[in-house]
């Protein structure tokens, strides 16, 4: 991780931001309960209005955002009985394009530093309050046009006295950091390669220097903290990334997978175009699609003049193909393209689609859409095993967080699995059906965990934990 530039120092009781500490996935200390379900291990729960955003988590609060009422909200909970304690909403002048059943204008996670609490949304900007809830600070940007109209999905980084954002998008693509105590813009740094990725920033620690490392097309970056200026890039990753980098040993992994390559080929034209050109225009019109196809298709729209054609599909043919599904392992120390010479290992099976890698007492673990886990040595690339099924088959959003020696992984149908850390293969030590999407990352602080469903906040521990 990187040392000074983050403010929990572990005597708090946290979990602040995406993924707890720098994205890590990793609770540190306390047992977190495994014989967890809707009536297992159940502290408390509360309704909340569905979003995918994940808990952040700073002492005896949890801060969630959603879309409710048509505000944009940042929400506070009292983590010992999950009551409401404030709620700060903000009406966008204009929403952003979203997937309507998988995304939501308020996708990103909030972020803390035990002072202030950051919350950043696609249609408006970042804004900060104080942890009672007064505003600090708000800094208003453009409605994000994000790759594809799935709506904004990287959440914010706090690393020392910056908050930083990644604004990929369709157009003018750029990192961001403004000042954490005024909300005054530090740098931004121009991304003109990006057309769109959706993980979150991490710190790391190279060579002494603290740095911003963001995923992108084709690329995986590092950018120096304090000035932004870009230090290194490994080129040849994939065309569009839906996850978030991890360090461990100091060493940066990146995992990512995207349609297109060998595993998932992209029909050719004629095929594509005899599947969804109902009146045989030679162009695939939007509106010939239902809305969950429109959703997922309207991102081959370029120019977007409401048609996919010819050009404009085999021109995301030929982006795509010039990537790798892989997951890298990058040695610190280098500057420049990195691609040769600090790339210490590349995997290329078992990859994951939108759930980040973790990396857990030496391992990689990686979760493939249909279920699928994979472990790898974080020294050596080499396989402990790959693809093996949990029993909890289709998509996962939620990315798997470790504590105490176990895996916690969360389909997107709602099946909890708890896998022991380490092995040969993947043994499962408790499932759990929930009966409800989750597309949330949990939380985990000390003995317990938290979980948030599409309508359902949960507070798992044994009795009298928090």
């Amino acid at each position: 991780m990187a040392g000074a530039a983050f403010a929990a120092d572990g005597s708090t009781p946290a979990w602040p931001g995406f993924r707890g500490l720098n994205s890590s996935g990793v609770a540190a200390e306390g047992t977190p309960p495994i014989d967890i379900s809707p009536t297992n291990s159940v502290l408390w729960k509360v309704q909340v209005p569905w979003s995918p955003s994940s808990p952040c988590i700073w002492d005896s609060q949890i801060f969630l955002t959603t879309f409710s009422d048509n505000e944009l909200q940042t929400r506070c909970y009292n983590r010992q009985d999950g009551a409401l304690a404030w709620s700060r909403g903000l009406k966008p002048d204009k929403l952003e394009m979203f997937h309507s059943t998988e995304s939501s204008p308020a996708v990103p996670t909030p972020a803390t530093d035990g002072k202030r609490l950051v919350s950043y949304f696609g249609s408006f900007g970042l804004i900060c309050y104080d942890l009672k809830g007064t505003e600090l600070w708000r800094h208003p940007l453009p409605v994000a046009l994000s790759a594809g109209g799935y709506g904004t999905a990287s959440s914010p980084l706090i690393a020392g006295n910056f908050v930083v954002i990644n604004r990929d998008q369709n157009e003018g693509s750029l990192l961001l950091a403004v000042d954490l105590r005024t909300g005054k813009t530090a740098w931004e740094t121009p991304r003109p390669e990006a057309h769109g990725s959706f993980g979150t920033p991490i710190l790391w620690r190279n060579g002494g220097i603290d740095e911003v490392v963001t995923p992108g097309s084709l690329r995986i970056k590092g950018y120096a903290l304090k000035t932004g200026l870009e230090d290194w890039q490994v080129q040849g990753t994939t065309a569009f990334a839906c996850t978030t980098p991890v360090v461990g040993d100091g060493v940066l992994f990146f995992a990512a997978w995207s349609n297109g390559k060998a595993d998932s080929p992209w029909p050719t034209w004629e095929q594509f175009l005899g599947r969804f050109d109902t009146n045989k225009t030679g162009a695939i019109n939007l509106s010939e699609l239902n809305p969950v196809m429109r959703d997922y298709m309207r991102g081959l729209d370029l120019n977007r003049d409401g048609k996919i054609d010819k050009a404009e599909y085999e021109e995301i043919q030929a982006t795509t193909a010039k990537g790798e599904n892989l997951l890298v392992a990058v040695n610190p120390g280098g500057k420049g393209d990195i691609t040769q010479s600090h790339v210490a290992w590349k995997f290329t099976r078992g990859l994951p689609y939108v759930s980040s890698p973790l990396f857990y007492d030496g391992r990689i673990y990686l979760v493939k859409t249909g279920g699928m886990l994979s472990s790898v040595d974080a020294k050596t690339g080499q396989s402990y095993y790959t693809q093996e099924r949990l029993d909890a088959p289709g998509d996962y959003y939620s990315s798997p967080v470790a504590g105490a020696g176990r895996i916690y992984i969360a389909s997107l149908d709602g099946k909890l699995t708890v896998v022991k850390a380490g092995g040969d293969k993947p043994e499962i030590l408790h499932q759990a059906e929930f009966g409800e999407r989750i597309l949330a990352t949990p939380a985990l602080v000390g003995d317990n965990l938290y979980l948030r469903t599409q309508s359902t906040l949960y507070a798992f521990g044994p009795q009298g934990s928090h």
